[in-house]
């Protein structure tokens, strides 16, 4: 793909706004729609285009990324009467950066065919600092010609896109994903209220055993704002519910036991319901802190 394609970029939140802003950097043109008009004018700021509108947006681009919080608002941007399918250029390329329902990816990239696009399931892993650095770790499910045509902005974005299956295959990674980092927050979690029941340097502790088999990009780049307990959210607690609830729900579809997920899946859920959905994943500290009677 030449680096002076037009790409529409459909959704400038937390991730979107720094992956769009890494693809102007590396020379695309990048045109994007956001629902709130003040993250497409940071846009603009560093030199993209900002559009009122999806079907603005999507006029005469090459490219279309969506990344919208869920199932439905992927629906609606892609389906809708002011959406990308109504409105993109026949033949146009739109890979979806979303997390959702793996069923929705599958069927929404096969209308997207019936209508003469090439249509991508790519969701990312990283947080706000992967898409910030553009060392995100990319889940894609779709044709291998259009993951082809798709790698020179996948290598923008990330560090490790890889085609892992046909459409709806990236968002069953990426929910094996959410699965594993969920549970490693909540035993850095455990661990952290552990050591500091015991009197131990926290910070010493964490140091040594994230250079051992305990480490984890988990410990990297959240255990410092666990042990201060600043929960800025890089991913937000009401998102990682959402996707949790896919992860259980595709695993009992396939008759998958996921015991140890399921408790934190009802952990993160009961966070959201004491009204810390806006906080980031790692404040599954709390959890562990009022089950242990330690809450500071």
């Amino acid at each position: 793909m030449s680096a002076k394609q037009n790409i529409a970029f459909i959704g400038l939140g937390i991730m979107g706004l720094p992956m769009a802003v890494n693809l102007v950097k590396a020379g695309y043109q990048v045109t994007g729609n956001n629902l709130t008009p003040e993250r497409t004018q940071k846009l603009a700021e560093q030199g993209g285009k900002a559009a009122d509108t999806i079907a603005e947006a999507v006029a005469g681009a090459d490219v279309v990324i969506t990344m919208v919080p869920d199932s439905p608002d992927v629906e609606g941007v892609l389906l809708g009467e002011d959406g990308v399918y109504a409105n993109a250029p026949a033949g146009a390329l739109v890979i979806d950066m979303s997390t959702i329902r793996p069923d929705v990816s599958r069927a929404v990239a096969e209308e997207g065919a019936r209508r003469g696009f090439r249509v991508l399931d790519a969701p990312v892993s990283g947080g706000e600092a992967g898409a910030i650095e553009a060392k995100l770790s990319i889940m894609v499910g779709g044709a291998q010609e259009d993951f082809d045509a798709a790698l020179p902005i996948f290598e923008v974005l990330g560090t490790t896109p890889v085609l892992v299956g046909p459409s709806g295959a990236g968002q069953t990674v990426k929910a094996a994903n959410q699965l594993i980092v969920a549970g490693n927050i909540q035993l850095v979690a455990e661990a952290l209220v552990f050591l500091e029941a015991h009197g131990v340097d926290t910070e010493a502790g964490l140091k040594v055993l994230n250079g051992g088999l305990a480490g984890s990009t988990v410990l990297t780049r959240k255990g410092e704002g666990m042990r201060n307990r600043s929960f800025d959210p890089g991913f937000r607690i009401a998102l990682h519910d959402k996707d949790m609830k896919i992860v259980t729900t595709a695993a009992r579809e396939a008759g998958v036991a996921i015991p140890l997920g399921a408790l934190v899946a009802q952990f993160i859920g009961a966070l959201k319901a004491q009204g810390h959905g806006g906080l980031d994943h790692s404040a599954l500290l709390k959890i562990v802190e009022q089950l242990s009677s330690q809450e500071k």
